[in-house]
């Protein structure tokens, strides 16, 4: 099955980088993260295309199937202009559609608000990585339980330091006294393209320009050190922060679909 969106390609290289394994069934993919089963999104199906109105059911099986201990669902589809009305017949069996945007930049500028009060460096230390944890805590939202959100994030972030000590990319941090209050991942997923991944703002620190600042950081490294001419971000078109990377130079280029049910909280 041959990837046509550079959201997924980009994602599906990830996983692949850290350790992520793929079934090709033909019409769809398997994915599987042994290494971090709580991962949804490591453990999910993405199907080659949107599936008629009167087969979602089709698709529930088989990820029932695959994943039989799973207590949420995940099914991306591949694609790069369909929109949530083509998916209306998941909605109406009370899954979430949510339509991410795919965004690119083949050079970056300062966005206008510069925040010039943090420091800005590569994480590097065993501190750097406690406090990567602690932020991606802090920043989780409400309806997810701490538990397995926490071991979730801990697997993800030993994923994380590895493809760094790997040499596939940095992981960058805004420090205030020392202190992590913002951090994103960039690595490359192919020979000249990076993906950002894990844009976080500490809750009581957004909307004062660490983001912003930080994503032109890591975007000048992204083409200076680590060689990319291309930068992936994908994005809530619903969520400020989308109005971030477009003041740093980032622009549409498609969709990127998915359907998901989270687990209940217990």
């Amino acid at each position: 099955m041959e990837i046509v969106s550079l959201g997924y390609r980009t994602d599906l290289a990830l996983l692949r980088l850290g350790g992520t394994l793929t079934e090709d069934r033909g019409d769809h993919l398997i994915i599987r993260s042994p290494h971090n089963p709580t991962h949804w999104w490591g453990n999910f199906l993405l199907l080659a295309e949107v599936p008629s109105a009167d087969d979602p059911q089709t698709w529930l099986d088989r990820f029932t199937a695959q994943f039989p201990e799973a207590d949420y669902l995940a099914i991306g589809f591949d694609g790069t202009a369909n929109t949530a009305e083509d998916l209306a017949c998941f909605a109406q069996r009370g899954f979430n559609v949510e339509v991410a945007v795919v965004m690119t930049a083949h050079s970056v500028h300062q966005p206008a608000r510069v925040n010039a009060h943090a420091v800005y460096r590569s994480l590097e230390s065993d501190d750097d990585w406690a406090q990567s944890i602690e932020l991606r805590m802090l920043c989780k939202d409400s309806d997810l339980d701490s538990a397995p959100y926490r071991a979730f994030v801990t697997a993800k972030a030993e994923t994380n330091r590895a493809l760094v000590r790997a040499g596939h990319g940095r992981w960058f941090g805004a420090f205030i006294n020392g202190r992590l209050v913002a951090q994103m991942g960039l690595i490359l997923t192919e020979p000249e393209v990076a993906r950002f991944q894990s844009v976080e703002t500490e809750p009581g620190h957004r909307r004062r320009g660490l983001a912003g600042t930080l994503v032109h950081y890591a975007s000048r490294q992204g083409f200076d050190e680590l060689g990319a001419h291309t930068l992936v971000m994908v994005a809530d078109p619903e969520y400020f922060a989308i109005e971030l990377y477009r003041a740093v130079g980032f622009k549409p280029a498609e969709t990127q679909l998915q359907v998901e049910q989270r687990p209940a909280r217990t």
